[in-house]
């Protein structure tokens, strides 16, 4: 372990360390705590000549807490943290698990049938399926070299 020196002296943080904490605070500028009340899920798309498919990781939610609305052409799934009831029965002594209210939004184009999208929860994975309109699905066609 390498140790970092200031002035000749050994500073009291390693290489990796001085970095993790620089790029945390890097990635941290700017930030308002306010912002923080959001977590932002990892969400992937893939797109099929039908429909676009998105998933957003949410394991440990409860499905009738996760809300996907459509509002002027703005798909926007959400989860707000609901406060846990307190039991004078017993004491928690440590708490680990820990869960934030997130909000994703995607816009629509008018190529969307938005009347169709539906939405599956399956193994902590929530599962949107966006069609597209008819005109706008591309028929797969062969073309003949001349």
């Amino acid at each position: 372990m390498t140790l970092v020196k200031v002035n000749g002296s050994p500073a009291k943080r390693t290489y990796n360390n001085f970095f993790d904490e620089w790029l945390n605070e890097w990635t941290n500028f700017g930030r308002d705590d306010k912002m923080e009340q959001y977590y932002q899920v990892p969400v992937n798309i893939h797109e099929t000549k039908d429909a676009y498919h998105l998933e957003v990781k949410t394991p440990g939610l409860k499905k009738e807490d996760i809300k996907i609305n459509i509002e002027d052409g703005l798909l926007t799934i959400s989860y707000e943290q609901k406060e846990e009831t307190k039991s004078e029965d017993y004491k928690t002594v440590r708490r680990e698990f820990k869960y934030h209210s997130f909000k994703r939004s995607f816009t629509l184009s008018d190529k969307i049938d938005a009347e169709h999208i539906q939405g599956k929860y399956e193994d902590g994975i929530l599962k949107v399926l966006v069609p597209k309109k008819a005109e706008a699905q591309v028929a797969s066609k062969q073309i003949e070299i001349q």
